[in-house]
């Protein structure tokens, strides 16, 4: 199988670049293909702008989402925007590794998602999201290095529960575009590492690694089944037993 590995991190000494590859070595030694878009490395540009759209009129009103629709038929991105989604289309899955920043993904990987899922890639003009789409069939999951403990990010956290700060990165960056979103893989206290811990986390990413094409994806809800056709919300259906928050949009298991 081929995976795509983006990270986040400005060092190459960093713990999120260890753990990144620590999973290279494992896929690569089980038989899989593997490419990394190391996005500090590549100085990649994270801000949306009129040089993204090469075809664009100097004196045409940049609205992003019709310029992007505009350009899909014949991919008139930008070259860098092009190879990337080269990329994410010939992968069967998709890696995102990165610390939690300011209780999100680091600047230059929002960016990667702003400029990368473009109209044909991360959405369709027409047709259903949320579980279909062009990534449809396809794999995803996060690695993410979180600074505090485990208690600062529960139900009774100061932080409120990790599930709900990836929530928006799970659900609306990756299974949006289709993708069968994995449960995250998450380290907490990163800011200390010694090495028997650190060789603890290297051995769960290599077991999350070897089994990223069996283990079962979030039950997220699909669009197309779950939800209104006019006004995408959950059909009365199924709020009975639905719980509040953002949980109310994974389907419960038996």
């Amino acid at each position: 199988m081929k995976v795509l590995i983006v990270s986040a991190h400005p060092d190459p000494r960093s713990l999120t670049n260890a753990l990144r590859d620590v999973a290279v070595e494992q896929l690569r030694a089980d038989g899989h293909e593997v490419q990394v878009s190391d996005l500090y490395a590549m100085n990649w540009k994270a801000a949306h702008d009129r040089d993204d759209f090469p075809q664009m009129g100097s004196d045409e009103a940049m609205h992003l989402p019709f310029a992007s629709m505009n350009a899909m038929a014949d991919r008139a991105f930008s070259e860098d925007i092009i190879a990337e989604q080269d990329k994410a289309l010939w992968a069967d899955a998709l890696i995102l590794a990165f610390p939690l920043w300011w209780f999100s993904v680091p600047a230059i990987l929002k960016g990667w998602i702003d400029r990368v899922w473009m109209a044909g890639v991360g959405y369709q003009i027409s047709g259903e999201r949320y579980g279909a789409g062009r990534m449809a069939g396809k794999r995803a999951m996060v690695m993410v290095m979180v600074g505090g403990g485990e208690s600062y990010f529960s139900d009774r956290g100061v932080n409120g529960p990790i599930e709900d700060l990836l929530f928006p990165i799970n659900h609306g960056m990756l299974y949006y575009p289709g993708y069968s979103v994995l449960p995250p893989y998450i380290l907490h206290k990163t800011d200390r590492m010694e090495q028997e811990r650190f060789d603890e986390a290297a051995e769960q990413v290599r077991e999350r690694m070897r089994t990223l094409f069996t283990i079962a994806p979030i039950p997220y809800r699909p669009q197309a089944e779950d939800y209104t056709e006019r006004k995408f919300e959950l059909k009365d259906e199924f709020l009975a037993d639905a719980p509040a928050g953002f949980a109310r949009h994974i389907r419960p298991q038996a």
